[in-house]
């Protein structure tokens, strides 16, 4: 499946399978994103100035400048021992590289578009962060012989329009859950060294504090803008904590031997990651999510065994098949819609924003 083989899609041009896995538009695969952004650059940043200027500031000293231009050496014949693991060390990868160079085509589109030059300036800094996020994760599937032609899904992946209060919370939930899962692991490993599988593992440090910035920007551009944290916008933010949430445990749980392989029970890594997130949210959601409490488990378990039953029915056909589709379908709807309407804990009066990671 990995071993670099070529195929021919429908416009007559080749690629290889990680290419074609990172266009797919399956449900858990991370998807392209388009916004007005007009209406962005329209954003006042005046009730933040002091916070924004320091912000900007700390971005223009770049202190990553060097960090991703590093180099490793690394003999992929050492993930061919696990097929397992290799496979879904791969699929980590490709998601990873697809969550990253959405963020860069995201932010670039934005740039290019708002007519606010500050607001443009600090998508350009983001942009740059997430381009070398991506550039990096295709050197190591370079490596590998399965790198990502980064041009044709620029080209050719599905785009999904969001309104731009939308992409803020979508977007500050992304970027600090992918902070709280770098850190994570990147202590783990620190304590475990002899179960860091790949080099790869060791930029993870300076990686999520890059995350972790990209997240307070969205979190000021909110704060001074308070009516997207009021009113029925709640509604909309604790449905993104569901979905983001959701999704996360159940694209974690089908990568079993990753997480042995890492010495980690994937269930509580999730659980840390949700942790971390709901205390940084707090910097700004009028709202957080009890995910430990024992009817959300219920309900993450509930959508886990849904998901492995509709996998389980891949290239089955015939009206049998797509009955019971519809049926595992209406069930994970059912499931997602009886968490949102779980009672989420009222947060009253929002922390400010940290500058630095707190973890």
């Amino acid at each position: 499946l990995y071993g670099g083989n070529m195929i021919k899609d429908s416009t007559a041009e080749t690629m290889n399978i990680s290419t074609q896995q990172a266009l797919e538009s399956r449900a858990l695969a991370p998807r392209f994103y388009t916004t007005n952004c007009k209406e962005v650059g329209e954003y006042d940043i005046e009730p933040v100035r002091e916070e924004w200027d320091a912000m900007m500031t700390a971005f223009e000293l770049d202190k990553n400048r060097e960090h991703f231009k590093q180099n490793y050496d690394f003999d992929p014949a050492e993930l061919d021992a696990d097929p397992e693991l290799k496979a879904e060390f791969l699929d980590l990868l490709v998601s990873s590289i697809t969550a990253e160079y959405s963020g860069c085509v995201l932010y670039q589109e934005i740039e290019s578009k708002v007519d606010n030059p500050e607001i443009a300036k600090l998508f350009r800094y983001m942009a740059r962060d997430e381009s070398r996020h991506a550039g990096f994760i295709n050197r190591a599937l370079n490596k590998l012989g399965v790198a990502v032609d980064l041009s044709v899904l620029k080209r050719d992946k599905e785009y999904t329009y969001f309104r731009p209060k939308f992409i803020f919370y979508a977007t500050y939930l992304s970027e600090k859950i992918g902070y709280a899962r770098y850190i994570t692991i990147y202590r783990h490993l620190e304590r475990n060294p002899e179960r860091r599988f790949h080099p790869i593992f060791k930029w993870f440090l300076e990686w999520c504090n890059d995350e972790f910035a990209h997240g307070e920007a969205f979190a000021l551009l909110m704060r001074a803008n308070p009516k997207l944290l009021s009113g029925f916008n709640k509604v909309y933010i604790k449905m993104f904590l569901v979905l983001v949430y959701t999704t996360m445990y159940v694209r974690d749980h089908s990568r079993p031997k990753l997480y042995e392989a890492f010495g980690m029970n994937v269930t509580e890594f999730d659980n840390t990651v949700f942790d971390i997130t709901t205390e940084i949210s707090k910097q700004v959601f009028p709202l957080t999510l009890n995910t430990r409490s024992p009817k959300f488990q219920k309900g993450l378990e509930r959508l886990l065994d849904l998901n492995m039953r509709l996998e389980s029915m891949e290239g089955q056909s015939g009206v049998s098949a797509s009955l019971s589709r519809l049926g595992l379908q209406a069930g994970t709807a059912l499931t997602i819609l009886r968490l949102f309407l779980l009672p989420a804990d009222r947060n009253e009066m929002p922390k400010q924003v940290a500058m630095q990671p707190a973890w």
